[in-house]
C-alpha cells in the first residue's frame, strides 16, 4: 500500500497540526495567569502583634546610594527582638528582582527572623519586578513557598485578616479585584479589623514632582481602590486598615473611616515629604522606621519605630502612634448593649 497521502488527507493533516498548535498557545498564555489564591492561616490568638513595613532594597551593602545598608540591618535586628508574629512587607524587599545577588544579601542579612521562625508575608513592589519577570517571580517564590505562585492572597489571623494585593496588576478591575471584592463580601463575623496591604499608596503627600529631592504621586487606580474601601466602610462592622510603601518615607492619612499609612522607610535611598497642612503626621525628617502592629480584640494601636544613625549610634524614638477601634455600633452590639 503506498504511503502517499491525497491533497485532501495532506490538507486535514496541516489543519490538525495547527488547531493542535494554537490549543497549546492558549494553555501556554493560560497557565502564565494566576488561576488559584492561597489563603494562608496562621495560628495566633488576640492579643499579638506584628511589624509593616518595606522599601528595603536588599543589596550589595557596599552601594550606598540604592540603599542605606547599616539602617537596613539594624532595623532587621530590631524587628527580630520584638518577636512578632509575623512581618508584613509593603514591597521593594529587594534592589532588582532579576539579581539571585540581591536575593542573596535577603538570604543572609534576614537570617535572624528564619532562624527564630517568623513568618514573613509580602508585597509585590516594583523592584521586585526588575528585569525579566519570569527570573525575578522565580527568585521571589523561591523565598516564600507558600505564597504557592500566588501574586495575591489572603491571611487569616485571629481576629484579623490580611488582603495583600499586587498593585502592578489591575486593582480596578480584573481577576485581583474580582477576589478582593468576594472576599470584602465574605469576611468572616469573628474579624474585626481587615488590613489591605499593597506596594502603592492611595494617598501621599509626595508627587512625582520631586520637590524635595524624590517621592511619587498617589495612582489613579489606587485612588479609585480608595474610594471603594471607603464605601464599604461606611456600612462594615470591622474596621479596614491600609499599609503600603513605595514612598521612602512614613504617612499616616485618615479618609472614610480608613487609616492609612505608608511605610516605605525599610532602608531605600530616602528623602524628606512636603506634607500637606492637614496630614496627621507632620515632619519634615528622613524617617527609616518600621511599624509594630498591637492588635487586642476590637481596638489595635500602630506605632511608628523610627532610627537614627546620624552620629554612628542607634537612636529610637517613637514619633507616631495611633489606636484604632472597630466602629462603634459593631462595638456596642459586641458588648450586648
Amino acid at each position: 500500500m503506498s504511503s502517499r497521502r491525497t491533497p485532501l488527507a495532506q490538507a486535514v493533516v496541516v489543519m490538525f497540526a495547527a488547531a493542535t498548535l494554537l490549543a497549546l498557545t492558549c494553555c501556554t498564555k493560560k497557565s502564565s495567569a494566576q488561576t488559584s489564591t492561597v489563603d494562608l492561616k496562621l495560628e495566633v490568638q488576640a492579643p499579638f502583634r506584628f511589624v509593616a513595613y518595606g522599601d528595603t532594597r536588599f543589596h550589595d551593602p557596599k552601594d550606598t546610594e540604592a540603599a542605606n545598608p547599616p539602617v537596613r540591618v539594624a532595623l532587621v535586628k530590631a524587628i527580630a527582638d520584638v518577636n512578632p508574629a509575623f512581618i508584613c512587607f509593603t514591597g521593594d524587599i529587594v534592589y532588582n528582582g532579576y539579581d539571585v545577588n540581591d536575593w542573596k544579601v535577603w538570604d543572609s542579612e534576614t537570617s535572624i527572623w528564619r532562624d527564630k521562625k517568623i513568618p514573613v508575608y509580602p508585597a509585590v513592589g516594583n523592584h521586585e519586578l526588575h528585569g525579566d519577570v519570569t527570573i525575578a517571580m522565580g527568585n521571589y517564590f523561591q523565598r516564600f513557598p507558600d505564597l504557592k505562585n500566588s501574586r495575591y492572597y489572603s491571611v487569616r489571623a485571629a481576629n484579623t485578616l490580611a488582603l495583600v494585593l499586587d498593585s502592578s496588576l489591575d486593582e480596578a478591575g480584573g481577576p485581583q479585584d474580582q477576589w478582593l471584592a468576594d472576599k470584602l463580601d465574605h469576611v468572616p463575623p469573628d474579624v474585626d479589623f481587615v488590613f489591605l496591604m499593597f506596594h502603592h499608596p492611595p494617598y501621599t503627600s509626595s508627587s512625582d514632582l520631586k520637590a524635595m529631592g524624590g517621592g511619587h504621586s498617589a495612582r489613579a487606580t489606587e485612588q479609585a481602590l480608595a474610594k471603594k474601601l471607603e464605601q464599604r466602610q461606611a456600612h462594615a462592622r470591622y474596621r479596614i486598615v491600609v499599609f503600603s510603601g513605595h514612598v521612602h518615607n512614613y504617612e499616616r492619612h485618615e479618609h472614610g473611616g480608613v487609616t492609612y499609612f505608608v511605610s516605605g522607610g525599610g532602608a531605600a535611598h530616602a528623602y524628606p515629604i512636603e506634607r500637606a497642612a492637614d496630614d496627621p503626621f507632620q515632619s519634615k525628617e528622613i524617617n527609616y522606621h518600621y511599624l509594630l502592629v498591637e492588635v487586642d480584640k476590637q481596638q489595635m494601636k500602630v506605632t511608628m519605630n523610627r532610627i537614627d544613625l546620624t552620629s554612628g549610634k542607634a537612636v529610637w524614638t517613637q514619633p507616631d502612634s495611633v489606636k484604632i477601634a472597630v466602629p462603634a455600633a459593631a462595638a456596642a452590639q459586641a458588648a450586648g448593649k
